[in-house]
């Protein structure tokens, strides 16, 4: 070698090894890092370095500091940092009702308990306070995305954005009078102002929420379906959730409900379903035909009777299919850590067979399958590079958790909402070391105490 020769070669090796760093607000370093990426990639230990609201690398602890000058390091050994836990079906503000009933069909309980609590006690000022505390709630259980249903959802968003939450929200649209509207014509004019007002925000997809196929005529059902597809909004809704609904909707329309949706067009754009308990075999080829994304609700569909939904022939069928808590009133929490090791087990049980489904298959769903079933995967529900910084860090060594062993049964059946540690929604802490960083918990708390109390008061005795 000349030289000159070997002169280069030391100038490029020089530039090589003094190549700039990647600039980073903070490294989160911990004893596993499970990426949900397409090789569901277990890092041990790993690190995620996180610049603005985006993901900026992933690696070994080594790989991440040798590449990443960041101002701030989160060291955690003894916890385990996973993708932010997604819930695809809720009503949030009815913490309000917590605890409210028990021992009701779904039907007597809407119809007896919940319609007329709801028309004495929803107002805007109650809608926030059971928001926030139901994001209190959500936050501290590691959840970082949901997708809601209810009334006056513009005060349900305002609330969301302001705590840092991620939020696929749906202004609901029934056949009744209800509390922020007199008809449905009024709800479908209130549901555009909604979608106008939050289009192309960073955190809140609008979207549109018909109650569902008993509740909402053929007419406005299309209506809901055009308003959604006019801002490429998802449709969300209930569906086949339980014997009954399935017998009503047949009577009436000659079809299943999701058939009979099916006829009316429905499924002609992006649309997420709760509950699916009740699906036939052509129903199920439907909603995988049509990429209908599925919320599946295993705690409130146990505590109404409803039944349990056929989550292996959903999976089989490729449906993209996450798991949600449905509303505080039927679930009494919203705690997706008990949803993940309910349904592993209800499957097992409901089967005979304790490979009916697995606790790896089971935190997909609450993560990158409940990411596809709102749409949003391409942005969250993984630990990537470009994806969204919604991470959440769990574990420590109270004596629950330990041995741990195989990170799956670790994830699905030892974790509690209790051992959240740490959440990050977009790059910003919203909980860290257990204190939360954008809600006055005691207060929501004492609202919502307050609020509960004069609904009761306002019942018919």
């Amino acid at each position: 070698m000349t030289l000159v020769s070997t002169l280069l070669v030391a100038l490029a090796l020089g530039c090589a090894t003094s190549q700039p760093k990647t600039a980073a607000d903070v490294v989160i370093v911990a004893g596993r890092v499970v990426t949900m990426d397409a090789k569901t990639a277990v890092l041990e230990p790993g690190a995620v370095a996180v610049a603005g609201t985006k993901i900026v690398a992933v690696g070994s602890p080594a790989d991440v500091a040798a590449s990443v000058d960041a101002k701030r390091t989160i060291d955690a050994p003894d916890s385990v940092l996973i993708p932010g836990l997604v819930n695809v079906h809720t009503h949030v503000p009815m913490t309000l009702f917590r605890g409210f009933t028990d021992g009701l069909s779904l039907e007597a309980w809407l119809q007896t308990k919940i319609f007329p609590a709801e028309k004495v006690g929803v107002t805007p000022e109650s809608v926030r306070a059971g928001t926030r505390l139901g994001l209190a709630e959500m936050i501290r259980g590691g959840t970082t995305t949901y997708c809601d249903m209810y009334y006056f959802e513009d005060a349900v968003a305002e609330e969301t954005k302001r705590a840092g939450v991620r939020g696929v929200l749906g202004e609901t649209v029934i056949g009744f009078p209800v509390a922020d509207a007199p008809d449905t014509d009024a709800s479908l004019a209130l549901t555009e102002s909604f979608m106008k007002h939050w289009h192309d925000d960073p955190l809140i997809v609008a979207a549109v929420a018909p109650h569902s196929t008993y509740t909402v005529s053929a007419d406005v059902l299309k209506k809901c379906r055009a308003l959604a597809n006019k801002y490429d909004a998802p449709l969300v809704t209930h569906f086949c959730e339980t014997r009954a609904e399935v017998a009503d909707v047949q009577k009436r329309f000659g079809k299943t409900p999701i058939a009979y949706a099916e006829s009316l067009d429905l499924f002609s754009g992006r649309t997420v379903a709760a509950h699916v308990v009740h699906p036939t075999a052509d129903e199920i080829a439907i909603l995988a035909k049509r990429h209908v994304g599925v919320g599946h609700c295993p705690q409130s569909n146990m505590k109404l009777g409803s039944g349990a939904a056929p989550v292996p022939a959903l999976l089989k069928a490729g449906i993209a299919l996450g798991l949600g808590t449905d509303g505080a009133a039927s679930n009494d929490d919203l705690d997706l850590f008990e949803e993940i090791d309910t349904a592993a087990k209800l499957q097992k049980l409901v089967a005979l067979d304790p490979t009916a489904i697995d606790a790896k298959t089971v935190f997909s769903m609450a993560t990158i399958g409940g990411a596809r079933a709102l749409g949003l995967d391409s942005k969250i529900g993984s630990i990537e590079v470009g994806k969204e910084a919604d991470l959440v860090l769990v574990g420590g060594t109270r004596a629950g958790l330990v041995p741990r062993g195989d990170v799956w049964g670790f994830l699905a059946y030892i974790v509690k909402a209790s051992d959240v540690q740490t959440v990050m929604v977009a790059g910003h802490i919203l909980l860290e070391r257990g204190v939360l960083t954008t809600i006055d918990e005691s207060a929501a708390a004492r609202e919502v105490t307050a609020w509960r109390a004069k609904i009761e008061a306002a019942l018919p005795k």
